[in-house]
């Protein structure tokens, strides 16, 4: 699953908007997010965490005997090799399965899923493994199963003081959750003073980025995340629902393509353009369009030192 582009310009927000846990009379705040004036802030460093946590928590990403017949866990959705998401590979497009959001930078985002239907990493997390489309089983069930390896249940031990649990369970996958952060992408690098780190052109792309109001939408730290809007305010931008979803963070858009919820846009210049048409009622030229992708290319960041990439089809 893709993180799109929702950007609409704060004048036309009026239809349905929802800003943090409950909805919004108007259009989202675009008063600066910092004291220099921008409305994007940079990543923060992971928080600290219990590094038996941290390694309880990795291993538990990748354990297969989280799902019901051992062959599905966390990375294969979320491929942290790539961009955090399937890796450019979808499942089963024609089955209308909505694409997996990239797990990177998930933690800074207000609520969860494309819909927001989860406030926290362990709802989401335990919704996972419940789902009919994904491990199909249960907190419950994969307790046994840890439970009965004593390597693992003697890591839960030494980071929880107790054999595994539901509650602990949940706790290493959302403390592991929370480190898969990209900092130092070059965008960032700029706000934080770096005046050589963005070319004239990216910077015209941030310029553009801020007059036609996509900051409106897609500001903060994870640069969206923390809205849920309607798609296709102008005109419609995706032929299946949802049609309410919650604003995806821009973080790493240039290499987690396919775009939209539905996989529907191949190119980030497509998305650009269609998500202009439908969301601002603006036909976009060519300088346009090269200006905004040229800006978003900036905001790739970084996991354990190396650049986020694409996936491999």
């Amino acid at each position: 699953m893709k993180w799109i582009l929702i950007t609409v310009c704060a004048s036309t927000l009026l239809a349905g908007v929802i800003a943090g846990p409950e909805p919004s009379r108007g259009p989202p705040s675009t008063a600066p997010a910092d004291a220099d004036g921008e409305p994007i802030t940079p990543i923060p460093p992971p928080p600290p965490a219990d590094p038996r946590k941290l390694a309880l928590g990795e291993r538990l990403f990748g354990d297969t005997r989280l799902s019901a017949d051992g062959t599905f866990a966390c990375s294969s959705c979320h491929d942290l090799s790539t961009n955090g998401a399937d890796g450019g590979k979808r499942r089963n497009p024609a089955s209308g399965q909505i694409d997996t959001p990239t797990v990177f930078n998930a933690a800074l985002s207000f609520r969860l899923t494309w819909e927001g239907r989860y406030r926290t990493l362990a709802d989401q997390a335990e919704a996972s493994i419940r789902s009919p489309a994904n491990m199909r089983s249960t907190t419950a069930d994969a307790v046994k199963k840890l439970l009965a390896d004593t390597a693992v249940n003697k890591q839960f031990r030494a980071a929880y003081g107790r054999d595994v649990d539901r509650d602990s369970l949940l706790d290493a996958i959302s403390t592991f959750e929370k480190s898969l952060l990209t900092p130092d992408s070059r965008f960032d690098r700029w706000l934080a003073g770096d005046a050589s780190a963005l070319s004239p052109a990216e910077l015209e792309g941030y310029k553009t980025f801020k007059a036609f109001g996509c900051s409106a939408c897609h500001q903060g730290v994870n640069i969206g995340g923390n809205l849920i809007a309607r798609q296709g305010i102008f005109r419609p931008l995706v032929a299946r629902g949802p049609f309410r979803v919650r604003v995806p963070s821009l973080r790493n858009v240039a290499v987690t393509g396919p775009y939209f919820h539905d996989g529907s846009a191949a190119t980030l210049e497509e998305a650009v353009r269609r998500m202009a048409a439908a969301q601002l009622d603006r036909t976009l030229n060519d300088d346009q369009v090269a200006s905004l992708v040229a800006f978003l290319g900036t905001l790739t960041g970084n996991f354990r030192g190396k650049p986020v990439r694409e996936g491999t089809p």
